[in-house]
């Protein structure tokens, strides 16, 4: 069998089909993703963000190539979950937009659509990292540009990049230590790989998988470690600007500029989005940022914060004006709400903290967290329901932060400031510490600042055996998450928290603060509270009720 094009009506089958191959392998993927703590959602999280395609797909009639791009491209951004989802959601904009403008796709347009899917991807992650969906989408693409040069016979290039994407997947472990510790793959390049394969199948004339079917696999546990890292400061200032572009600005331009950018500071952004460039750059001398991005056109949206300066005042009573004036307006009808000069949105689990969220302040919260990731288009809809001039968004879980900062590019009548606040206890001090007559910008810096003092945990427990940093985990352990790996290990609640608890503990902290879940009694937490009151006497203890599921404790050291 020789294939040498591909029509719309065929891409169309195609999609569908890579989109039900990974909804019926989607918990398989999960389980790879599990660390061991129940927060395997890679596979969900791509899983809806395809299905939000296919369902502006199913709205066209007998759609042209153009047509099917522009839904995939809108459907997945929109409905984008999660770090894997908005990954995911990048590879087909830069896909897309690369096929749109052909008639027929043949092996060097597909060529082209992967190598502009993976430059458009990595562009939209902050730090790279290797070993996950981005390598084993990138070992597409250098396949596809190998095969370019000797086939034009789809049916064979496919095959031949299906087998290179598992060779490269099966390599990941290395590139990442954590997942080779665990001994699985990357979930998110395993998704990636099964959505290739669907769409294969579709174009050898396979029957499509149906919704919920296919051979359920058995995966060995994972870890998920597609995670924002949280890094020190080694540059002082935020900056972040616009470029309208008025010069000569293309692919080569922009790897000289964001290599520029690399020379003189980090955690840089570079979205170049048709006649406009978003920057975002820490640096220690914004104007040589300034200065080098002047060379492409004028800019606009120029904003330089000073991520060093420190603030020790709390200002409860801003935060309490704020929360009186969300309860008078609780119940009132949108367009009937004055607009507000600021607002706020927090990702939150649990009565209690949605309880704590809302008495400082925050206008909507949304339904969400380890195991259910908001979407893209659920942070629109709040968004939509906030009527404020700047509406600042809490995730309070990094594998939220994309699809947060998605929906803030989306959004144009609003200002949207992202804190990426990465747990509950960092939302809630980033709440704390927003000050009513403070600019958008120096409260974002105020709250980022303050937040990243917080150290925090979680209480839960493992569902399955592994080993995590030369700890030994079985299944129902109880376990103490810190920021980054697993700190206790141990056989009941209580003390695995009091070991988690001292260990976050130093000589300048002064506060400990619990927020205990629906499965812990009142007795039970105020149990802990107590002998934590014993431990330090010159600190503050406080328990919450929190409400959260899954998680028997969070927690926070400041």
């Amino acid at each position: 069998m020789i294939v040498k094009t591909i029509d719309a009506k065929t891409f169309k089958k195609m999609f569908l089909s890579g989109a039900a191959c990974i909804e019926a392998k989607k918990e398989y993927i999960n389980e790879l993703n599990v660390f061991p703590v129940p927060d395997g959602d890679t596979g969900t999280n791509m899983t809806l963000t395809i299905m939000s395609a296919v369902k502006e797909i199913e709205k066209l009639s007998n759609p042209s190539l153009e047509e099917l791009a522009k839904a995939i491209s809108s459907g997945s951004l929109r409905g984008a979950r999660g770090n894997s989802g908005v990954i995911l959601s990048q590879l087909f904009r830069g896909f897309t937009k690369e096929v749109r403008e052909h008639k027929e796709l043949n092996v060097a347009v597909i060529t082209n659509g992967l190598m502009k899917a993976v430059e458009t991807a990595y562009r939209a992650v902050m730090k790279p990292k290797e070993g996950t969906i981005l390598t084993v989408a990138r070992g597409a693409a250098e396949r596809a540009a190998q095969l370019a040069l000797e086939t034009d016979d789809l049916v064979y290039f496919g095959k031949e990049v299906i087998e290179h994407m598992e060779e490269v997947l099966e390599m990941t472990p290395e590139l990442l230590p954590v997942l080779k510790e665990a001994g699985v793959v990357d979930s998110g390049g395993q998704g990636l790989l099964e959505i290739v394969k669907g769409a294969y199948n579709a174009l050898l004339g396979k029957e499509i998988l149906p919704k919920g079917s296919g051979s359920e696999e058995t995966a060995p546990s994972g870890i998920n470690i597609e995670r924002i890292a949280s890094e020190d400061i080694k540059f002082g200032y935020c900056t972040e600007f616009i470029i309208m572009l008025e010069n000569e600005y293309n692919i080569n331009t922009e790897m000289a500029f964001k290599n520029y950018l690399e020379s003189i500071g980090d955690s840089i952004v570079v979205v170049s989005d048709e006649d406009i460039v978003k920057v975002h750059v820490h640096t220690n001398d914004p104007g040589l940022a300034i200065q080098k991005a002047l060379t492409y056109g004028s800019l606009t949206n120029m904003k330089i914060d000073n991520m060093r300066e420190e603030h020790n005042e709390k200002v409860i009573k801003d935060a309490e004006k704020a929360a009186t004036e969300a309860k008078a307006s609780q119940d009132v009808p949108m367009a009937q709400k004055l607009r507000k000069k600021a607002g706020f949105i927090a990702v939150s689990m649990g009565e209690g903290l949605g309880e704590i969220f809302t008495g400082l302040g925050v206008d909507h919260l949304i339904e969400g967290g380890q195991t259910m990731n908001p979407s893209t288009e659920d942070m629109l809809n709040a968004i939509n329901e906030v009527n404020a001039d700047t509406i600042f968004i809490l995730p309070n879980n990094s594998n939220i932060i994309l699809a947060a900062e998605q929906a803030k590019h989306l959004t144009e009548d609003k200002n949207i400031v992202v804190i990426p606040s990465k747990n509950v206890p960092q939302g809630i001090t980033a709440v704390i510490n927003y000050v009513y007559d403070k600019s958008p910008e120096d409260n974002a810096e105020r709250m980022i600042s303050e937040m990243n003092k917080v150290k925090s945990g979680q209480v839960t427990y493992a569902i399955r055996d592994t080993s995590i940093d030369g700890k030994e985990i079985k299944q129902g352990n109880i376990m103490g998450l810190g920021d980054k790996t697993v700190i206790s290990v141990g056989e009941n609640v209580k003390d695995t928290t009091i070991e988690l608890v001292k260990s976050l503990v130093d000589d300048e902290s002064e506060l400990i603060s619990l927020y205990y879940g629906e499965e812990i009694t009142d007795e039970e937490a105020n149990e802990i509270g107590e002998e934590l009151m014993n431990l330090y006497p010159d600190m503050d203890v406080e328990v919450h009720y929190g409400g959260q599921p899954i998680y028997y404790y969070l927690l926070s050291v400041e």
